[in-house]
């Protein structure tokens, strides 16, 4: 008895702790967002007399030359290609590492681990980019966030392969398969939790990604989501109440995205885990 009331009070408090954290700020930026800029300056988290939400959201969507709907296309464009081209190379090297054992698979696993670890080096990417012609461009960028997110998936599916029997690959090349036709038409189906954990998990983080695009896709027509944050600091800086708008609508899409997807989230971290 004693022992179930102290988990009971421990769930508790990690829902309170979890509220507090991330439930205050989250409501001090809905609360905010529909202020005038005087009401917002004063940085209470009290709801205004008179919510001018559509107001606030109008003036910040039409700010510079409809500069939050053109973000919005770019990191959905930039999402969507990463992870196409992501599921596509960390699902093969997957198959691979899972499959294949010796010196040089050790020597992959040993980079695949680095890759997660050592964190990415400006300058020289930057180089190469130049030196291939694909600095600032899209296609630069869904390189750089497909091969940062590379390391992470790729375990992932390492992980997941491991429930798969081998049998079933020799089974496949009696019948006249070749490698490619084994992995696209026998191996690559199974796949298909952890794949959907690998594009929910990785979706969020490219879509949210500040660092990288500031980086290696700059100017203001490349303008991502989370880079008009750093563009309408210098617009807003005495309009709080329009930043703040800025932050909700640029918060909505993850977070549907997360609550809608965040069982398959888990069903496929916890897959992979025990099948690995």
């Amino acid at each position: 008895m004693k022992r179930s009331l102290y988990r009971l009070l421990m769930e508790a408090a990690a829902v309170l702790a979890v509220l507090i954290i991330f439930g205050i700020p989250m409501l001090f930026v809905i609360t905010n967002a529909g202020k005038t800029s005087t009401e917002a300056a004063r940085s209470t988290i009290g709801l205004s007399e008179t919510p001018q939400y559509w107001s606030n959201i109008t003036e910040v969507l039409k700010a510079a030359n409809y500069m939050l709907p053109r973000a919005f296309y770019n990191s959905t464009l930039i999402t969507v290609l990463s992870i196409l081209l992501l599921i596509g190379a960390a699902s093969m090297a997957g198959f691979i590492l899972a499959r294949r054992s010796g010196r040089p698979i050790s020597v992959i696993n040993f980079f695949v681990m680095a890759g997660l670890m050592l964190p990415p080096s400006i300058v020289p990417t930057i180089w190469v980019l130049r030196l291939l012609g694909l600095y600032k461009t899209i296609h630069g960028i869904v390189f750089i966030e497909a091969a940062l997110n590379f390391p992470f998936a790729a375990l992932l599916y390492r992980g997941y392969m491991g429930a798969i029997p081998k049998e079933l690959d020799e089974a496949s090349f009696v019948d006249g398969c070749t490698g490619l036709q084994l992995f696209f038409k026998v191996i690559f189906p199974l796949l298909k939790p952890i794949s959907v954990t690998v594009a929910i998990l990785s979706s969020i983080n490219i879509f949210n990604d500040f660092v990288n695009p500031l980086y290696f896709l700059p100017g203001a027509k490349n303008a991502t989501v989370q880079l008009t944050l750093y563009n309408f600091i210098s617009m807003y800086f005495s309009q709080w109440n329009l930043l703040f708008a800025d932050i909700l609508l640029i918060s909505i899409p993850p977070l549907i995205f997360f609550i809608l997807f965040n069982k398959k989230i888990v069903s496929g971290m916890v897959a992979g885990a025990v099948k690995g």
